[in-house]
């Protein structure tokens, strides 16, 4: 890392650009900003997750890489031309999902977000990843952007939708399914 921040506060921002990671400035709504910002709320998100009770090992070591993934996806996002994630970091996510899913039953109703503070924390993690999937998809209209930070971040969500219901069943709270026959159709 260049430069340490000593001073917090710079002042540079307060005509409504930003520096992005190549020295270049841009304003603070513009889509790339929009799509990096948003990773980091999700970085965040994913924080909140961590920092419940009763997290399994193994949902707690995967969303740890995740965290460090995602700090390399927003640098990516962050400095135009620049490639931090790998194929590899996608193939690992599958391959986690994957083995999380797989003890799980079969769904035959849609989940509400829900079932204890951890997975509810899990699912509004993957709803902040939905929303940067969607910024990035965003950005890739306007500028370049390899396919692997989408790609990462649509498979991320589906990872973040499996951690929601390992962690429903871990805290003992289960799943809390959607009542549609509650109205009548029509």
């Amino acid at each position: 890392m260049g430069n340490r921040l000593s001073k917090i506060y710079t002042r540079t921002g307060d005509d409504g650009s930003t520096g992005l990671g190549d020295g270049s400035r841009v304003p603070k709504d513009s889509a790339r900003v929009a799509a990096y910002g948003t990773v980091d709320e999700l970085n965040s998100a994913i924080g909140m997750v961590l920092a419940c009770e009763g997290v399994p090992a193994e949902v707690r070591e995967a969303l740890t890489q995740v965290q460090h993934d995602l700090f390399d996806l927003g640098g990516e996002l962050c400095i135009p031309g620049m490639a931090m994630v790998q194929d590899e970091d996608i193939a690992r996510l599958e391959s986690v999902l994957d083995a999380l899913n797989e003890p799980l039953p079969p769904l035959k109703e849609f989940i509400l977000p829900g079932g204890g503070m951890a997975a509810a924390c899990g699912h509004l993690a993957r709803t902040v990843c939905r929303r940067a999937e969607r910024e990035v998809i965003a950005l890739a209209r306007e500028e370049a952007v390899r396919p692997q930070p989408q790609r990462y971040l649509n498979r991320l969500s589906d990872l973040l939708f499996v951690v929601a219901r390992v962690l429903a069943r871990a805290g003992g709270h289960g799943e809390v399914l959607w009542q549609h026959e509650r109205r009548p159709r029509g």
